[in-house]
């Protein structure tokens, strides 16, 4: 008798009213691969390449999805696209964003959902359709599907270089002091201090360790090394002017944030402008939202009978971050009676003197929302001490609520 086999299950079709055409991109140096998926054509997405940073060659491929869709619709459909940050940075969806048939959406990609197996299969052609799925979702309006990526104004983004090269600037500067003491070090010499004013007289002072002149090779490296690093010191000033120009700057729409975290005891030029440029420029609807973007918002574990915290995220800004932190512990010097550092004692107390690294990254997250209320609603810091005015320091008295 003839048997009947089970069929095998056809994947379920996308079922939805496309009112748009969904595209992704996946971008490398060498070719951009483009994902879409048109009204009229059923579930199935097609695939181009397009040599990596021809837009003109994207557009026009764009503008050929059109025409198909449309000869198949009798509609002209506007795109949806979508592309991961990575490299590229945002100027791909600037221009995007300059034609009005086209949304453009940056996303996160570490915030999309992927196959949890150890050995997950990862092409090209696979992260295009999960792109483009991971878009329909998005654009149903489904929650917590991914986090699309806020893309900063040119101005904004230039705004954050000043602090960024600073800090590549003096790891620069630490790696040639460190490789001058280095190669004095192994000559018996541990007192010469590479960055004082008299750095040159020194080095033709300096004796070996059994009373010899520097040899003269080691001397001619060392005078290049200080010839880099003298060039270092003076591009840091230059940089730090610019800083200081940016902390300090007025506009007439709103007055400078970096300007009023300087009012704040404990908070120097580079913090302010640090907190300014990476963060507290930005728009955050509540407290938390400014916590994942920095990193310290928690990640507990509850599953079952499991229940525990397993740290901050640190998904967000590190610069931000890490700026935080170091802020927390100097603010414990600078602001000792202050409502967030009376907080801090009292929890390391209860502590038993313990936990201080744990709690001080609590400390961090509480600052950077009481510091965000500060700068945009004015609400300020209780018991913090502001800088000296005319011999006098500044006492703050207001609660700031939620801190």
């Amino acid at each position: 008798m003839p048997v009947t086999t089970d069929q095998l299950e056809v994947p379920a079709a996308i079922r939805v009213d496309l009112g748009a055409i969904f595209v992704s991109l996946e971008l490398s140096k060498s070719t951009w691969l483009i994902t879409s998926l048109s009204p009229g054509g059923g579930a199935k997405m097609s695939r181009y390449a397009v040599v990596g940073g021809d837009i003109a060659g994207l557009f026009a491929r764009f503008g050929v999805l059109r025409e198909k869709a449309q000869a198949r619709t009798g509609k002209l459909y506007p795109l949806v696209v979508i592309e991961e940050a990575g490299l590229d940075g945002f100027w791909i969806d600037r221009c995007l964003r300059r034609e009005d048939w086209i949304e453009s959406h940056v996303v996160d990609a570490a915030s999309i959902a992927v196959s949890r197996r150890r050995r997950r299969v990862k092409t090209d052609k696979i992260d295009g359709e999960t792109l483009v799925r991971t878009l329909l979702a998005y654009n149903r309006g489904e929650p917590r599907v991914c986090s699309m990526v806020k893309v900063p104004t040119p101005e904004e983004e230039d705004r954050r270089r000043t602090c960024r090269e600073r800090k590549t600037l003096v790891g620069e500067r630490t790696l040639h002091i460190n490789r001058i003491k280095g190669l004095l070090f192994n000559q018996g010499i541990t007192a010469y201090a590479p960055l004082r004013r008299d750095r040159r007289e020194r080095l033709e002072e300096l004796r070996t360790g059994d009373g010899h002149a520097l040899p003269g090779h080691l001397k001619a490296q060392i005078c290049r090394e200080l010839d880099r690093l003298e060039l270092l010191i003076e591009q840091i000033k230059t940089v730090e002017a610019d800083r200081d120009a940016l902390v300090t700057e007025k506009r007439e729409d709103m007055p400078s944030s970096a300007a009023m975290l300087l009012e704040i005891k404990g908070i120097g030029p580079e913090f302010a402008a640090i907190l300014y440029a990476e963060g507290l420029y930005r728009h955050f609807d509540n407290r938390r939202k400014l916590a994942a973007y920095a990193g310290l918002a928690p990640t507990p574990w509850r599953s079952g009978s499991i229940d525990r915290e397993q740290g901050v995220s640190k998904a967000g800004n590190p610069r931000l971050r890490t700026t935080m932190v170091q802020l927390s512990w100097l603010w414990l010097r600078h602001q000792p009676n202050s409502a967030l550092t009376c907080w801090f004692q009292e929890r390391v107390r209860r502590n038993g003197g313990r936990l201080k690294k744990m709690t001080i990254v609590a400390l961090a997250r509480k600052l950077l929302v009481a510091l965000w209320k500060y700068v945009t609603a004015g609400v300020l810091i209780e018991g913090a001490i502001m800088k000296t005015v005319g011999g006098d320091p500044l006492q703050q008295i207001r609660p700031s609520s939620g801190a």
